[in-house]
């Protein structure tokens, strides 16, 4: 597994939890932890409701980029 940290943190507001209630809340934002080989399968990776990171098919997310 390839991660890495970006410089600035990156976020995505969740849009879908289907078959992942227990681990996603529609509306929540999550912390997204930059995964190339993830993001290459169309996968982004998450720090959801277990405290742990996670990849998730990135149409769950929405990009935020918050200030």
């Amino acid at each position: 597994m390839e991660k890495k940290e970006s410089q600035s943190p990156q976020f995505g507001l969740c849009l879908n939890n289907e078959g992942y209630v227990a681990s996603l809340e529609i509306g929540k934002v999550y912390r997204v932890i930059q995964d190339d080989k993830a993001a290459s399968y169309g996968y982004i990776r998450v720090i959801d409701e277990s405290g742990e990171d996670y990849a998730y098919t990135a149409n769950r997310f929405h990009s935020a980029h918050l200030i």
